[in-house]
């Protein structure tokens, strides 16, 4: 069952049409791959010094698309039939429409996607990423010394600039720079539509792969697959990061199989620096684009061990887009760096291992190094098996194993609060990450996991037999190794929050690689029983295998075909920017108001605002003496302390009693919060906000 034998397809004569529906759609996909990673590094030279502005910004993003389409446009590309593009396009296009229409509103940063907006229009309008406190003429910088007050909020950091206290998002720059180009162009409800035109262009890459992988005709199938899965459609309906990774990780797989392919013949490494380039670019926009990174060491080594030169330039270019992305982040996102370093530091640590590895094999080989004939006769088997092991290990795991994390962990208290809700077992600790397959069977079924591992097994055979062989690689080599190894690596611990679905976030590498593997099965069948079998025969096999995925998948996203999360937050929002004056200091008061406002009263309201710690809210005492600080160096600047909370009046009461007014009381619908099944529903979220102002009272002495 190899991915990608020559197909028939493929020797058929091509018209001047096709030929160039394959290069247009082509040139598309990977210069609009090489545009994102170009803007986000655009974004670290202009928004360090302030200079992201629209004036110079847009203009620029005109040039750079036009370039990043004129350097891809000399990739070799494979011609398509018509009907194959037509069907392609419809696919994608009708995809990210239906995505655009259901767009969700999560403006709030209660979870990432609403951190990244927030993130996009701070940069929309500040120019900046890390942005300084605008405190002059309300009290100033000392106003962070009083107790217990903060800049910091969830997924914002207080940080100190060495110019005075300034404020660092989140997470690493290349999504919020991308976003920020819709804040300009439509307000926030523009940058909530870019999503979904980065993954259509995404399921248009998907598709261009399998076309070079398993035959055009396969494209459209592939591209509708993925199109189907809900946790594709529920990170393209919001400003998360995914969309953008799917657009750079899919153009670099993309390049890797022309390089690969066209290699053989002597073509130009530009394919081979691409693929580099976009596969490491991707931690521009996600920082675990370095594990797919670090998976290309070993295809390149496969493919140097036999000869072939194009590697060098695909290594060229992942280490310098991957140096340039770690340099950002760490100039930029390095509180964010901080926090996930006990996940980061051992991805590092393969990285090394892996480059130690592949160095230590070719130095070997050169030196006249050779697997015994006996052990090559059997490696191929071996690792076959290896496959089947691999995949019975990881759906096995709930049978034998419970996995747990520190429960000091703040993400400890989150699923001991989700447990306690739901009626089970309260074990903060659990990460649940035992269920990573499980997780799987509840979006594709579990026939088409069966078929994938089916399919991944004999090809991983295929590979190992032809380079024991001492043939060349197959060109779809590279793309079944990386999305093989980030499978196993992201299966084995996916490294988030196991409420879902929320969580399904992690398995968008690994979902798309198993509608790919099944795909790639019907293709297989389809061809192999064309030849011994009636061509009906071959055609029900193919429509059995594509049904297998396609319609277990239809009926998991069925319910959620229609929903708009947090339909109405930016109206919320904009109601609550309302009350705030431009002298106004708004304090956050209780955790909710803590958790949500701060950021979205500085971006989205253009006012100032600070937040309270959880120590400072626990002691009534030491909250009240604060306020009145506040409240007294604020006035004393002429401006006007604002508290703000969102979990009830109360603390307003005990603050300032009968001064709190309510200023916003709405319910939207937001995702199920759920652990051990698949969420099929809505559910209710009310937002309420009181605004209060204390009495300023004189200082003492």
């Amino acid at each position: 069952m190899t991915l990608a034998p020559p197909t028939p397809d493929e020797d058929l004569p091509t018209s001047d049409l096709e030929r160039r529906a394959g290069r247009w759609l082509q040139t598309l996909v990977l210069g609009a791959a090489t545009w994102v990673v170009v803007m986000a590094l655009l974004a670290v030279l202009l928004s360090a010094p302030g200079w992201w502005s629209p004036w110079l910004v847009l203009p620029l993003a005109g040039v750079a698309a036009l370039a990043c389409g004129r350097w891809a446009d000399g990739i070799p590309a494979r011609a398509l039939p018509v009907w194959t593009a037509v069907l392609l396009v419809t696919v994608a296009a009708g995809a990210g429409i239906w995505t655009a229409a259901t767009h969700s509103e999560q403006v709030l940063p209660r979870r990432d996607s609403g951190s990244y907006l927030q993130t996009a229009i701070s940069m929309a309008e500040t120019h900046r990423r890390v942005v300084p406190a605008d405190l002059d003429g309300k009290g100033g910088a000392d106003l962070l010394d009083v107790e217990g007050v903060t800049l910091s909020s969830p997924a914002f950091y207080e940080v100190d600039t060495g110019q005075g206290p300034a404020v660092q998002p989140q997470f690493v720059i290349g999504p919020g720079a991308i976003w920020s180009l819709g804040v300009w162009l439509g307000g926030p409800s523009g940058a909530m539509l870019l999503p979904a035109i980065a993954s259509a262009l995404g399921l248009l890459g998907l598709g261009l792969l399998t076309a070079r992988v398993t035959g055009a005709r396969w494209s459209p199938v592939t591209a509708l697959g993925v199109a189907l899965l809900f946790p594709v459609l529920h990170t393209a309906r919001s400003t998360y990061s995914e969309p953008l990774a799917m657009v750079t990780l899919g153009g670099g797989l993309l390049a890797l199989v022309i390089a690969a392919r066209e290699g053989r013949s002597g073509a130009t490494g530009r394919a081979a620096l691409l693929a580099g380039i976009l596969v490491g670019g991707t931690a521009f926009v996600r920082i675990d684009g370095l594990r797919e990174t670090i998976l290309l060491v070993p295809v390149a080594a496969l493919a140097l061990a036999r000869g072939q030169r194009w590697p060098r330039a695909t290594l060229v270019g992942a280490g310098v887009s991957t140096l340039l992305a770690g340099a950002a982040a760490l100039w930029l996102s390095n509180q964010y760096l901080g926090t996930i370093a006990a996940s980061l530091v051992p991805l590092l640590g393969l990285g090394v291992l892996l480059g130690l590895l592949t160095a230590g094999m070719l130095r070997w080989q050169r030196r006249g190094g050779a697997l015994p004939q006996r052990f090559s006769r059997v490696l191929p088997d071996l690792l076959a098996v290896g496959v089947v092991a691999t995949g019975l290990f990881l759906a096995s795991r709930p049978l034998w194993q419970t996995v747990r994390q520190s429960p000091d962990d703040p993400g400890s208290r989150v699923v001991a609060g989700l447990q306690l809700r739901q009626g089970l077992t309260v074990d903060g600790g659990r990460t649940y990450a035992e269920q990573t397959v499980v997780w799987l069977s509840w979006w594709v079924g579990v026939p088409a996991l069966v078929i994938a591992l089916a399919a991944l097994t004999w090809s991983v055979r295929q590979v190992v037999t032809r380079w024991t062989a001492g043939e060349g690689l197959p060109s779809w080599t590279g793309p079944l190794l990386v999305g093989s190894g980030s499978s196993v690596l992201t299966l084995w611990r996916p490294g988030i929050t196991p409420d879902h679905p929320w969580a399904e976030r992690r398995l968008l590498v690994v979902l798309p690689f198993v509608v790919l593997l099944c795909v790639a099965a019907a293709a297989y069948a389809v061809r192999h029983l064309a030849r011994r079998a009636p061509v009906a025969l071959a055609a029900v096999a193919g429509v059995v295998l594509v049904a297998a995925t396609l319609v277990p998948t239809a009926a998991a996203t069925w319910p959620h075909r229609g929903e708009r999360v947090e339909l109405g937050e930016l109206e919320a929002v904009e109601t609550v920017c309302q009350q705030i004056g431009e002298d106004d200091v708004v304090l956050a008061v209780d955790s909710r108001a803590a958790n949500e406002w701060p950021q979205v009263i500085r971006g989205q309201c253009g006012g100032t605002a600070l937040s309270t710690t959880a120590a400072l809210r626990r002691d009534e005492a030491a909250l009240r003496e604060s306020v009145t600080t506040l409240a007294q160096r604020v006035g004393g600047s002429g401006g006007r302390l604002v508290l703000l909370a969102a979990d009830s009046p109360q603390v307003l009461e005990t603050l300032a009693p009968g001064s709190a007014r309510p200023v916003l009381d709405t319910t939207v619908l937001e995702d199920q919060r759920l652990l051990e099944r698949r969420p099929d529903h809505l559910v209710t979220l009310p937002l309420q906000v009181w605004l209060s102002v204390p009495p300023v009272t004189a200082p003492e002495g």
